[in-house]
């Protein structure tokens, strides 16, 4: 399974940095990993300071493995010890293509306490801090608000997949986040959408590119599709950020 060969071939490159643990989060330990469509997200704890040497070499090792099959999908940050605990802390993070330096939300860290898959090391309880629930409520309100709402604005971006993808399927999981205080996977969000009042034709076109094998879309479809999502997201984020703030 090129999967496994990729995380095989990640973790003989680290192994000379010594990692205290290697976990995965998102679709690939949640149970919704589709290979060639959904990322490999990977979360490395390192056992000391990360320095220029230390991120040359990181970089250096996802550089190797870009000619590999599902390598540009594989994303990495990378934690230490004395500066694991903040969740706005921006860390080494290795993702499209290029090292920068970003946090590991609360999300991401409740995601690995409740579902986390170890590949190396220790399981995330024993060396990550457990979030609690108004952390994560506070974080996922203040996303919806601060990132996702000022980008419905810009229409261009909504006639890209992506936006129209991770836009809809992050305001279902948010949702759910703040009602029953429990994350769910991408599959669960698109069932939940419909009953959100989203636009099912969009919900779809979604499901399709994810799980089936959809047609080439008629023409004026981006368009219209992100005119739909947009008209849907914009006063479904307000109304969701006025109940939880």
């Amino acid at each position: 399974m090129p999967t496994e060969d990729l995380l095989d071939r990640f973790l003989a490159g680290l192994s000379p940095l010594g990692p205290l643990a290697v976990w995965a989060h998102g679709s690939l330990a949640g149970g919704d990993y589709q290979e060639g469509r959904s990322d490999l997200d990977l979360i490395a704890v390192l056992p000391r300071p990360v320095t220029p040497v230390l991120a040359w070499r990181v970089a250096t090792l996802h550089s190797r493995l870009r000619a590999e099959p599902l390598a540009d999908g594989l994303h990495c940050s990378y934690l230490t010890p004395g500066t694991s605990r903040d969740s706005r802390r921006p860390h080494l993070t290795w993702a499209h293509r290029r090292l920068m330096r970003r946090p590991v939300t609360p999300v991401t860290r409740r995601e690995l306490h409740a579902f986390g898959r170890v590949l190396h090391g220790p399981a995330p309880a024993e060396l990550l801090a457990p979030v609690p629930d108004p952390e994560l409520d506070e974080f996922v309100v203040r996303d919806q608000r601060e990132f996702w709402r000022p980008a419905v604005r810009r229409a261009g971006l909504w006639t890209q997949d992506v936006w129209v993808d991770v836009g809809l399927t992050t305001f279902a999981r948010a949702t759910v986040t703040l009602r029953e205080g429990r994350l769910i996977s991408k599959r669960e969000a698109l069932e939940t959408l419909p009953g959100l009042g989203a636009p099912e034709a969009v919900v779809e076109d979604v499901r399709e590119r994810r799980y089936g094998d959809p047609a080439p879309p008629a023409p004026g479809w981006a368009a219209r599709r992100g005119e739909l999502t947009r008209n849907y997201l914009g006063p479904a984020i307000d109304a969701l950020v006025a109940a939880y703030s």
